[in-house]
Order: structure tokens, then C-alpha cells, then sequence
């Protein structure tokens, strides 16, 4: 198998990239996909050109027999669905292959937040005044109070905070813009590590521009990355043994269920995350609402009866 991409697949991901404005990490997502579907053709003694519907099913069939996640094949199927109707439109095939292939179903998953009590003691985990700490407790502070998704706070920039208001620009999926609040706690901690710490970390000299706009800074003094991020939240979420439970989303899917816990509109939670579709958001109404049983049965003496 190789790791080269047929050239119909590299236009479609030029093409993504200049008409249709993907991420990079979007892009490297569709680029893994399309990768294992090209090297599949390849041992199947097909191409993008020659492969027709039959093929096609045959190849999700192998992907589910293969105990992939229901969504890891859907997502490859759908940029699978992409690329062909690409190669329609551009007149290198005449008909669509993937236009028929049955869907995959994805189950629908109840996400799993912490409690209020498990996010304070994440945020107390955080001790120390050296710039490092001070960075983490911003950073686990403003994930919390935001419910920004990790990529949305790497790519902070200090022109998007408004720290005497207390809101912040953030840039979501597609570019789409949103301004989006975050309370004094947040508020105190950013104010800690823009007033003193991140200082400590600024290089004598930058390497990029978009560096010394970064809310957030490594070790090194440039941009924190979303790896680098990650590391942030594994590291609190080990000391507290939360480590199987915690990821940068767990910390969006908390912000957002103790906001419908305290009587947040659904619709204000959908413009805080910046859902295209308030369909999403209302996965977090079934979490409040299993928690709201979970408590009547626990509080009520003839619940149970």
C-alpha cells in the first residue's frame, strides 16, 4: 500500500482548501481518510476512475468487519462521497459511485460531563504562581467557562479578548464568528497570566507574527498547540484521577450542562458553542435530564414506589 494520493485526489483537496476555506486540521482529517481509501483501490486493482458502486460497498463492509467506530467509517464515507461528486462536477467521471452506498449509522452518544464538584477540584489542582501554572489555570478556567473548543483557544488572539467586559471573539467551525462571555473566575485567571505570567515566557526575539498575538504560549514562546493543550488538561485531569474521563470536549460538554442545569435558555447555550443546529445542543437537555431523575430518585422518599 502507498501513502501517495492519486491526483484527482490532491485537486479535490486543493480545491477544498482555496473554494471552500476547510482547516488544516479538517484537510488532514480528509487527507487520512482518502489515503486509506486510495491504498484499498490500489490492493483491490482499482482506481477513483474505475471503482463503481459494488466496490464501494465492499469497501465499507470491510471498515465495519474491521471493528472500526460506526462514526470513524461514517466520517471516511462521507469524504469519500465528497471526492466523487468532486470528480462529477469536474467532469472526470460520469457518474457518482458513492451516490447509492448505504449510509452508516452512528449511534447517538449522551456525552458524559463532569460534575460541578469534579471541575472544582480540576481548577484547585492548579497550584503555583510561576508563568507555566498560571497559563494552565487560564487555560482550564477559560475552556470551562467558555465551553471553546480547543482549536477556538489556541488560535486566541489577544485583539479577540475584551477583558474589562469580560467576553471574548471566538472563531469556530467555518470561520463562523461568535462573542461569547466568561464570569470573574475566568476572568481573574487570564487577568493573572496576561498581567504577569505570559510575560516570563515571550522570547527575546519572535519567530512568527501570529506568536506574539497568542493569548496562549509555550514553554518555547510561541503559540500553544492543540497537542500541547491536551497535554495541559491530561496533566490536571491525572492529578485528580479524572484521567479516563477528561478531555479539552468533556470540559465543553460540562461548561454546557451546568449552564441547562442553572436554567440556561437552550437557545443561548446553542450561540455560546456556536452549533449550526440546535439539534446538537439538545443532547445536553437529555444529560440534565437523566440528572435530574438520578437526584429525584435519590432525594424524593417515594420515588421509588
Amino acid at each position: 500500500m502507498t501513502d501517495e494520493l492519486p491526483i484527482e485526489a490532491e485537486e479535490f483537496l486543493g480545491w477544498m482548501a482555496s473554494e471552500r476555506g476547510r482547516s488544516a486540521n479538517t484537510l488532514a482529517a480528509y487527507r487520512r481518510d482518502l489515503t486509506g481509501y486510495a491504498a484499498w483501490l490500489a490492493a483491490h486493482a482499482a482506481t477513483l476512475r474505475s471503482v463503481d458502486r459494488a466496490m464501494l460497498d465492499r469497501f465499507v463492509q470491510q471498515r465495519r468487519g474491521s471493528g472500526s467506530a460506526a462514526s470513524s467509517v461514517a466520517r471516511q464515507l462521507a469524504a469519500i462521497r465528497m471526492l466523487h461528486r468532486f470528480l462529477v462536477e469536474e467532469g472526470v467521471r460520469a457518474d457518482d459511485p458513492s451516490a447509492d452506498v448505504e449510509g452508516v449509522r452512528v449511534p447517538a452518544g449522551i456525552p458524559h460531563p463532569l460534575t460541578e464538584a469534579q471541575v472544582t477540584a480540576l481548577l484547585d489542582a492548579v497550584v503555583g504562581t510561576d508563568p507555566v501554572s498560571l497559563r494552565d489555570r487560564a487555560l482550564l478556567e477559560f475552556l470551562y467557562a467558555t465551553g471553546a473548543r480547543i482549536s477556538e483557544a489556541c488560535g486566541l488572539s489577544l485583539a479577540d479578548l475584551d477583558r474589562d467586559h469580560r467576553v471574548v471573539r471566538l472563531f469556530g467551525k467555518g470561520a463562523k464568528e461568535r462573542v461569547v462571555p466568561f464570569g470573574r473566575t475566568a476572568a481573574a485567571a487570564m487577568d493573572d497570566w496576561l498581567g504577569g505570567g505570559r510575560e516570563h515566557l515571550e522570547p527575546a526575539r519572535w519567530a512568527r507574527r501570529g506568536d506574539q498575538e497568542a493569548v496562549f504560549l509555550n514553554t518555547r514562546g510561541a503559540r500553544l498547540s492543540r497537542q500541547a493543550a491536551w497535554a495541559v488538561v491530561r496533566k490536571y485531569g491525572e492529578r485528580t484521577g479524572l484521567a479516563d474521563q477528561l478531555s479539552p470536549h468533556v470540559l465543553r460538554h460540562s461548561c454546557a450542562t451546568h449552564l441547562l442545569d442553572h436554567g440556561a435558555d437552550l437557545r443561548i447555550v446553542q450561540e455560546m458553542l456556536g452549533h449550526a443546529s440546535i439539534s446538537t445542543t439538545q443532547v445536553y437537555t437529555k444529560v440534565s435530564q437523566e440528572r435530574l431523575w438520578q437526584v429525584y430518585r435519590q432525594a424524593h422518599p417515594r420515588a421509588e414506589r
